[in-house]
């Protein structure tokens, strides 16, 4: 029987998973000092016995019901015992480093080349069943370290991976040039994929990463399909700009068109018409112009033409007729009255037929055709003829 110990503590470092306490001997008075995110058990002849959370626990009968009726040798709570005491740190251990030994052969999904992928990251595990890792995992070793840990995990882990890598790119039909851009859903997908792995050893997966990728850079079919892809790409990227660029020069002629028009249309307002009553004008000045040839016929086509305008616009076309028919139709006469009744006279009237006043005959009327001149002048604008001083 060895030296007894008094109290027991965990005394390994934080990137520990299981720490055996080096002492084996103890008593009823022994105290067990069990930290935060720790747990303790004992073990006896290979078998785990009774677990204790975090607190400070005296290791006497009640407290080792399954270590007690094992041993069935209890006296005064003096009487010593040899066991085994395990302490297991069950906090989150992160950047543990995994990778693949060899590359991966799968076949490509979107070209459907034969190619090979390596994978490499980091990865988060923490103990999820204490029992379970001892029994499985630790056996008689005294330290489970983070190195130990990934070494035992090393082979199903690199065999998993690898077929995982090729399920994940074949359901999702990723090429490998296009897997750094999913790489998360990559790591996610990974990691659903082991966590049931790791749990079969009561340890859990928290967190799975890649973070690198091992193409087969250098090799002649590798070389060969990358060339493949990116000459795809970049045919595909052209054809786009060029159909940007065209776009681009459409709207832009559209545009001018555009402001072409408003401004047309902010002249015609400004000029007050619009764009029915402007071809309304060129078509009473084309009847205007053919007013020689067809008489009044043409004359008559224009007028009908322009009927639809509106009484708004009569004044506007009747003066642009007015002015396209100048010299072929007379303007209207000026209308003389009597100052004496102020009733109106006939053109050339030399009496009232009202009143029977006689119309004063002075410089005002024209000594030819009788037209009385209502402004200034030196010919007569109904009959031509000179004005008399």
């Amino acid at each position: 029987m060895g030296h007894i110990a008094d109290i027991l503590k965990y005394e390994g470092d934080n990137t520990t998973f299981v720490w055996k306490h080096p002492c084996e001997d103890f008593n009823n008075y022994t105290q067990l000092i069990v930290h935060e995110t720790q747990e303790a058990v004992l073990f006896l002849n290979g078998q785990a016995l009774d677990l204790f959370g975090p607190g400070r626990h005296t290791l006497e009968t009640q407290n080792t019901p399954l270590l007690s009726g094992l041993l069935n040798r209890t006296t005064n709570g003096e009487t010593p015992f040899h066991c085994e005491v395990y302490f297991i740190n069950k906090t989150e251990q992160m950047a543990i480093r995994w990778g693949t030994d060899s590359q991966a052969q799968f076949l490509e999904p979107t070209y459907h080349f034969p190619l090979s992928l390596g994978a490499s990251g980091e990865m988060s595990l923490r103990v999820l069943d204490a029992r379970r890792l001892l029994l499985r995992l630790v056996g008689t070793a005294p330290v489970l370290d983070q190195q130990t840990l990934a070494a035992y995990f090393r082979a199903f882990l690199m065999a998993r991976v690898k077929t995982y890598i090729a399920q994940f790119m074949q359901a999702n039909t990723v090429s490998i040039f296009e897997l750094d851009a999913h790489m998360l859903d990559f790591s996610q997908a990974l990691q659903q994929q082991l966590a049931p792995d790791f749990a079969d050893y009561g340890v859990e997966l928290v967190r799975f990463f890649v973070t690198n990728l091992a193409r087969p850079d250098g090799e002649a079919q590798y070389e060969k399909f990358k060339e493949l892809h990116f000459r795809k790409y970049a045919d595909i990227a052209e054809a786009q700009l060029r159909q940007q660029t065209d776009l681009i020069q459409a709207q832009t002629e559209a545009q001018k068109t555009l402001i072409a028009s408003q401004a047309i249309a902010q002249k015609r307002v400004q000029e007050g018409y619009t764009y029915q009553q402007e071809r309304s004008f060129d078509v009473a000045q084309d009847a205007a112009k053919n007013a020689g040839a067809g008489g009044l016929t043409g004359l008559g086509i224009g007028i009908g033409a322009m009927a639809g305008v509106g009484g708004s616009v009569g004044g506007l076309v009747g003066n642009t007729v007015s002015d396209a028919l100048r010299g072929t139709v007379q303007p209207p006469e000026a209308a003389v009255f009597c100052e004496n009744c102020g009733a109106r006279l006939p053109q050339g009237a030399t009496f009232c037929d009202n009143c029977g006043r006689a119309v004063p005959s002075d410089k005002k009327t024209c000594a030819k055709c009788g037209y009385r001149f209502t402004r200034d002048g030196k010919f007569c604008p109904k009959c031509g003829a000179e004005r008399e001083d």
